[in-house]
């Protein structure tokens, strides 16, 4: 069952990037991502009253809760990003290189917390980073740049921050259980996304959001939830290692649904590209395999 949540755990992630892309056609993606972050912040709630950990709140201590609100910062500027990215370009495009956040993650986690880089992560890596160069045609950065519309920007400042969240996530759930941690993270997402949307001046915009936008954000706030929750639930039961993996091929979701829905189409070089993605990730994979 635990493989089955893992699955499960990839699937709702893949369907979340397609359902905000959904849900940001014309409504703004500051005001997609505090809507969004509301329901998310129910969900990781919810899971900290599923772990029963609640009950640590009153024992946090400082160093924990700085980097945990680090840690928010860096979530709120990713997925604000992230939103925007998606927002003015393909899915099959912002989705890898948001993926390759694991490329700088292994990086500084071998250099701020001292974990040692493996024959698999090397290979994984190097497969991982040429496999997203492959997927970013010439035209797409080219084009975007002259329009004053470049995507890449954003989705690489996704990656950056995503990556500096799970560094400073790291340090900050060391001494706390890892649902809280997140539940307080995600209340710090929710608090700069609404003060993002107060400082741009996008509130008056929540009344011409579209019904059926506002709907397919919300449904991808609860396909965040969704993933939580089987992702949890895998952790339970199966190795880190190996739930981690599975859940990175959400990438194969969102290419498959972005075809799907938005008729986006990988060239041949691109599809060379998604193969090293997954098979860099399937190489992480292979040392938990054996244990």
């Amino acid at each position: 069952m635990r493989i089955l949540f893992a699955f499960g755990s990839a699937l709702f992630a893949g369907l979340t990037s397609i359902l905000a892309k959904c849900g940001i056609q014309k409504t703004d993606f500051t005001m997609a991502t505090a809507i969004r972050t509301i329901v998310v912040l129910l969900f990781s709630w919810l899971m900290v009253f599923l772990a029963d950990s609640q009950l640590q709140t009153a024992s946090i201590d400082s160093k924990t809760l700085i980097f945990l609100l680090l840690s928010g910062l860096a979530t709120g500027a990713s997925w604000l990003c992230y939103f925007r990215a998606l927002q003015i370009g393909d899915v099959n495009k912002v989705v890898p290189i948001n993926k390759s956040s694991t490329i700088l993650t292994i990086i500084l986690a071998f250099v701020f917390l001292q974990e040692s880089i493996t024959v698999y992560s090397g290979i994984g890596v190097i497969l991982i980073g040429v496999g997203t160069f492959m997927m970013v045609e010439k035209k797409d950065i080219q084009k975007p740049v002259k329009e004053g519309k470049s995507w890449l920007f954003y989705a690489i400042g996704s990656a950056v921050f995503a990556s500096l969240t799970s560094i400073l996530g790291k340090i900050g759930i060391s001494g706390i259980e890892s649902n809280l941690g997140t539940a307080i993270r995600t209340g710090v997402v929710l608090i700069v996304s609404w003060v993002m949307v107060f400082v741009t001046g996008k509130q008056k915009e929540f009344k011409r959001i579209p019904g059926k936008e506002f709907g397919f954000i919300c449904l991808s706030g609860l396909a965040t939830g969704g993933s939580w929750l089987c992702y949890y639930k895998a952790l339970q039961d199966g190795l880190a290692s190996v739930v981690t993996s599975i859940d990175k091929m959400s990438i194969l979701v969102t290419i498959v649904f972005s075809r799907l829905v938005f008729h986006e189409k990988l060239s041949k070089k691109s599809i060379f590209g998604l193969a090293d993605i997954v098979a860099g990730t399937a190489v992480m994979l292979i040392p938990s395999l054996f244990r």
